[in-house]
């Protein structure tokens, strides 16, 4: 059954999200804010590129600023915001135009709360507003991999990844609650234990309080993709077997997604959660229906931390 959001029907940039009613959503209830169409990371396992017309070619919303100003008139203060889901609010045109920064004064003068869920390291040039907010302000920073070969190769348009970790250092030690997305996790890519071990190490040094994680789900424009890094790196052998696990007898689909099998992306979030838990952070997963493997108390999404003013966290 779909939720029911305050004054949906007539909002015309802020939606409500509810991702496909997936039944394995446990995002809170929140609105979601895209200030483009489309996102210059152009990462190979982009789920946004199958429905998306030149997803990898971002252009700005029409009009966004004023809409934005129509909607919140309309939207009860203390509504969490996600900027954003499918396009990255930090993708490239944001260094010169600025509409994030401008989207995200507006939410929180407004009286919303925020949560950012980017790949870009450009977060922190809007570090003056976070700060000024940080209480109604939680940040996502997407880190699949410390490798830097596997990272170009992958997620080609967007910061390295230890610029992505400076940025979850300058965040954390401005105040700012930073969640690190492992997110997705794909089977010979980055699956490895000592991969992941050292993503979320790293993540904790940095300063992080939250690890939110995923295992790769395929649909067909990117699943080619990604096969093709699989082949590439280890050959056909290897590529094989991964085309295996996403179309063999154990893999399912749900809501068009073609995930691996559960008892391989259940191991895959054990170990997550007790690198996690080995360095005193959040744990949570996307997607995977594990929701008992999560810290009780906390959001999946991490948008938790941007009710500080009214939850005392520990």
């Amino acid at each position: 059954m779909p939720r029911i959001f305050p004054g949906q029907s007539t909002l015309k940039v802020l939606r409500p999200f509810d991702p496909w009613r997936s039944p394995l959503c446990t995002c809170p209830m929140k609105y979601v804010l895209h200030p483009y169409t489309g996102c210059s990371h152009a990462c190979l396992y982009c789920y946004a590129a199958n429905y998306i017309p030149r997803h990898f070619n971002p252009r700005p919303k029409k009009n966004l600023l004023d809409l934005l100003e129509k909607d919140l008139s309309k939207m009860p203060k203390g509504s969490l915001v996600e900027l954003s889901t499918s396009s990255d609010p930090y993708t490239w045109p944001e260094r010169e135009l600025g509409l994030t920064r401008k989207a995200l004064q507006k939410l929180l003068e407004a009286g919303m709360r925020v949560l950012i869920t980017t790949k870009s390291s450009l977060v922190v040039r809007d570090i003056d507003i976070l700060q000024r907010y940080r209480d109604r302000v939680a940040v996502a920073i997407t880190i699949t991999t410390l490798d830097d070969r596997i990272a170009r190769i992958v997620e080609p348009g967007a910061p390295a990844p230890l610029e992505r970790l400076e940025a979850v250092r300058i965040l954390a030690i401005n105040g700012i609650s930073v969640t690190v997305r492992l997110d997705p996790i794909i089977p010979f890519v980055n699956d490895s234990y000592e991969s992941i071990k050292r993503v979320i190490d790293a993540a904790a040094s940095a300063g992080a309080v939250q690890i939110t994680s995923s295992t790769y789900k395929a649909k067909p424009i990117d699943f080619k993709k990604v096969l093709n890094v699989v082949r590439m790196l280890y050959g056909d052998r290897t590529a094989d077997e991964f085309r295996h696990m996403y179309f063999g007898g154990s893999a399912t689909v749900v809501q068009g997604y073609r995930y691996l099998d559960e008892r391989l992306r259940f191991s895959y979030m054990r170990i997550v959660r007790e690198v996690s838990y080995d360095n005193g952070l959040v744990f949570a997963t996307c997607r995977e229906g594990f929701s008992t493997l999560h810290t009780p108390g906390f959001a999946c999404d991490g948008s938790t931390f941007a009710y500080r003013d009214v939850i005392a966290l520990t």
